[in-house]
């Protein structure tokens, strides 16, 4: 009974986290309160309530105003380019989720429009494209997108045609380049899911929902409520992801296990509270993809066969410089050996005077706050919604068992395959078949080398 309170107390805790923090800053307007004092006689008593009528009216005009400034609409923006250069004159419709037309726009010379909306879902259509310009997918006409009070949503919308490529050895390193992009933020996320197997024999489900809700965390400090900067959005995410990790384990598995609840039964409490938190998220945040709204219609650079945005090649480089850091910790650090030495042996380092529950518990404060880093990176490149956490997780798997269970570093190269093999098979296969193509790669390394490219043979009986 007690475990059943405290797995309800976790799980309100998870799906209560992100709305109320977005709450607490959403605007809110002020109750003036004005206070008469009685006259000594009728006149100035007369006197007194024209002044108090008037100073309220003046009152309500001053909250009013600050009402509007406060609660005031949400803006759809956008900036129009195509093979380079700027495009003006695009007439754009916005139609409100039952289908009537609220707002027009039309992008001015430099590319950019912006329309003023209330807060809700709406679809963003181009109306007319000036001549000898053509949407880049003549079938996607229309945008969806979803837009908080007082906030600012980015609505991409791509024109002209995709950038040339020089045959199909350019469109193969491109795609590695993308692949490597990927993998990299797969290899970040499977760290964590990885290491709480090796410390705890534990495979989390939730783990994927965890990486997401980071997303979403960091997507109510942006957007939702006060709309900081990316920046500044991103690393409170980490935090919150961080906080969650922690809290399910000292809230939820750690008094499981002193109970000594068996693997399977823990397992099925992670597929359960994945569920949670997955529908959780759709409550509050609706199925509409999410978009940060920093970062968003930059130019790519070109560099030989390769063309990246800015934006991409900031976040190759902050997840390089993470796995490194994350890599070196656990090889120099005393808590990184000690997180080695539980997953190699959990009852050789509980007896060499390893304290196995405090490095149970920073194994699952850092493996989330990685996997909130690796949401948010991964919702800076893309679109997000609820689901995506789960579609990621299949990835991560992937990524672990073929790197190695319960390896860290197993999981960063695993990451990067998977994520090279998703990429470079859209070269000569739909894009759709691309996580069929990692599982397939999955299936043949568990007929070849079970325990993944990193792992270690084990004799079981």
């Amino acid at each position: 009974m007690a475990s059943g309170l405290r797995l309800i107390a976790v799980a309100v805790v998870a799906l209560l986290l992100v709305p109320v923090a977005g709450a607490v800053f959403l605007p809110f307007g002020g109750i003036a309160s004005a206070q008469e004092e009685d006259a000594d006689d009728a006149d100035e008593a007369d006197d007194d309530a024209d002044e108090a009528d008037d100073a309220d009216e003046a009152d309500d005009a001053d909250e009013a105003d600050d009402a509007e400034e406060e609660d005031g609409p949400g803006e759809l923006f956008g900036t129009f380019r195509a093979e380079g250069e700027t495009i003006g004159g695009v007439v754009l419709e916005i139609t409100d989720a039952d289908g009537n037309v609220v707002a027009e726009a039309t992008s001015e010379e430099d590319g950019s429009w912006s329309a003023e909306v209330e807060g809700g879902d709406y679809t963003v259509t181009v109306v007319s494209l000036p001549e000898d310009v053509e949407l880049r997918d003549p079938e996607q006409e229309s945008t969806e997108v979803s837009v908080a009070d007082g906030g600012r949503q980015a609505v991409p919308i791509q024109l002209g045609e995709p950038p040339e490529t020089a045959g199909q050895f350019n469109q193969v390193m491109q795609q590695l380049l993308s692949g490597v992009r990927f993998g990299l933020i797969i290899a970040m996320t499977a760290i964590g899911l990885s290491l709480v197997f090796g410390t705890t024999g534990l495979i989390n489900f939730a783990h994927g929902d965890i990486v997401i809700f980071g997303a979403f965390a960091a997507y109510t400090f942006n957007v939702i409520g006060p709309q900081f900067p990316l920046l500044v959005a991103a690393p409170i995410g980490v935090l919150v992801a961080a906080a969650l990790g922690g809290g399910i384990d000292r809230g939820l598995f750690r008094p499981l296990r002193r109970r000594g609840v068996g693997l399977f039964q823990l397992l099925v409490v992670t597929i359960g509270f994945s569920l949670v938190l997955r529908y959780g998220l759709l409550v509050f945040f609706g199925g509409s993809r999410r978009q940060y709204t920093d970062f968003i219609g930059q130019q790519a650079i070109t560099f030989g066969p390769f063309s990246q945005t800015p934006r991409n090649l900031i976040i190759m480089a902050i997840s390089i410089v993470v796995l490194v850091l994350v890599g070196f910790g656990l090889q120099k650090s005393r808590m990184g050996k000690a997180m080695r030495a539980v997953a190699d042996n959990r009852d050789l380092a509980e007896s060499s005077g390893i304290d196995v529950e405090k490095v149970v518990g920073r194994v699952w404060i850092y493996g989330s706050a990685l996997a909130g880093l690796g949401g948010i990176l991964y919702g800076a490149m893309f679109s997000f919604q609820y689901i995506s956490g789960f579609q990621l997780l299949l990835l991560m798997f992937a990524a672990i068992i073929l790197g190695g269970l319960g390896t860290a570093f197993g999981a960063m190269l695993g990451g990067v395959v998977i994520g090279i093999v998703v990429e470079v098979s859209s070269v000569w296969f739909p894009s759709d078949l691309g996580f069929a193509w990692a599982l397939g790669i999955l299936i043949l390394v568990l007929l070849l080398r079970p325990q993944g490219l990193l792992g270690r043979a084990e004799r079981i009986g």
